[in-house]
């Protein structure tokens, strides 16, 4: 079969980055809409309090997840790198040891955050009606980190030489098989909460089956000989260079949302079902901005390991006209829509939840052009090498919605609630745009001997 990579240190960089971020946009849409489908099959089936339940461990579900997704999205930076670079050996030195490490990673996260699982919902007071919901759902959410590790892997060995497509396919067959049994489950198995959450496992799982196929049949570039499996403390040593702080970066602005959460259920349980209906709407829309973000990853790694570092503020200058432009876009379309959008989640009975869904959309919406920001410089960031910048902008997150939960929530209510996340990008967008400067004048004086140390 004919080999599939593609080659993003050629070309017009704008005309590139379209090209490869409209897949990866498919893609994200495709996950946020089975996700969607979660929401409206628990709020319109099983009621505001399933959707609470659901909702309330959102940010724990992102602390958690996130890490693991920005840990597996560390470890293909340098395949991207070294295939950039045209060093294909070393290249198959990082697929190989880049999957013992998430097979380690996978079974100790798996292990703690099931042990500690409900403690943790209790330390964030959610609320007691919904306790057990929350718990059921996440629980199973956690069982299967291993599965999800393994698909952001696969998927993301795929995209790093150049192939956004295939990956879309196949999350569009396994969003089939999330839509339907998600339905099954709930409406012919009554699991509840429980329906969802496996579905979206059993969703995942069949997608890595796929990306693994895909790997032995359309990339022979990743065949690797016996001698490449080995653990080499070098490689091991990059990838959690790489790895470690994506995946904090994500976890400590998690832990922002999480004590923020945690004011959030202070406020009740409609206030909860109000952020959950939202912030899945919010999540759909801003699906470009993921997909800008991931091929500006792969964009830079590539380009980096060229060394041709003058693609890299040329693609970076095109991805944020783009995403400015949508920006400008979806918030015009929220002004008139967003009422609408949110009957897809809640009943039309629900008034005060509707109301103040839509409030929490219209804020987040308003200040996507701060999203742009965060998103495309952040990844340039870490596909250049350098994922510690990461964590700081992750601090600079964390403590913009530390703040909203703990000091404004208990005087503020709701209102303050729907700032938080824009707050949050303005905060990180102070930091991640004289820190990409830093970076490229760190690439610039190292041209010739950087990939030496990342």
């Amino acid at each position: 079969m004919k080999s599939a990579e593609t080659d993003l240190t050629v070309g017009a960089p704008g005309k590139v980055i379209l090209q490869f971020s409209v897949p990866l946009l498919f893609t994200f849409l495709l996950q946020q809409f089975y996700n969607m489908v979660d929401t409206i099959v628990v709020g319109q089936f099983l009621g505001k309090e399933a959707l609470a339940g659901v909702g309330s461990t959102g940010a724990i579900n992102f602390m958690i997840i996130g890490f693991c997704m920005g840990l597996a999205n560390g470890f293909v930076i340098p395949i991207a790198q070294r295939y950039g670079a045209g060093d294909y050996r070393d290249m198959r030195k990082f697929a190989a040891n880049s999957i013992w490490m998430t097979a380690l990673f996978g079974l100790v996260i798996t292990v703690s955050v099931c042990f500690l699982c409900r403690q943790i919902l209790t330390v964030m007071e959610t609320p007691s009606d919904i306790l057990d919901l929350a718990y059921d759902y996440i629980i199973i959410i956690f069982a299967g980190i291993p599965v999800t590790l393994a698909y952001n892997l696969l998927t993301g060995m795929i995209r790093s030489l150049g192939d956004s497509r295939s990956p879309l396919i196949f999350l569009l067959l396994a969003s089939v098989v999330n839509i339907g049994f998600d339905i099954l489950s709930v409406t012919v198995l009554h699991m509840g909460v429980k329906g969802p959450a496996c579905a979206t496992l059993c969703a995942q799982a069949f997608s890595a089956v796929l990306c693994l196929w895909c790997i032995r049949k359309r990339f022979p570039i990743l065949k690797m000989e016996k001698d490449e499996w080995r653990l080499e403390s070098k490689h091991v040593g990059i990838l959690c260079k790489m790895g470690i702080p994506m995946g904090l970066q994500y976890s400590i602005t998690a832990i922002g949302s999480v004590i923020l959460q945690t004011g959030i259920n202070s406020l009740g349980s409609a206030a909860v079902a109000s952020v959950s209906a939202a912030s899945k709407l919010s999540m759909f829309l801003a699906c470009p901005f993921d997909a800008l973000g991931s091929c500006m990853a792969t964009y830079t790694g590539q380009n980096v390991g060229a060394r041709r570092l003058e693609r890299i503020g040329q693609g970076l200058k095109a991805a944020v006209r783009i995403g400015m432009i949508y920006a400008v876009l979806v918030f015009i379309a929220m002004l008139f829509t967003a009422k609408y959008c949110m009957l897809l989640f809640v009943r039309a009975s629900e008034t005060a939840i509707i109301n103040d869904a839509v409030r929490f959309i219209l804020a987040n919406s308003g200040f996507y052009v701060a999203l742009v920001i965060v998103n495309t410089f952040r990844f340039t960031i870490q596909g250049a090498g350098f994922s510690g910048f990461a964590i700081l902008a992750g601090v600079m997150e964390m403590v913009a919605r530390a703040v909203i939960g703990v000091v404004m929530v208990p005087y503020l209510g709701f209102s303050s609630v729907c700032f938080a996340s824009p707050l949050a990008w303005i905060m990180a967008d102070i930091f991640l745009i004289p820190a990409y400067r830093n970076v490229m004048k760190k690439l610039r004086e190292h041209r010739y001997g950087f990939l030496k140390n990342v």
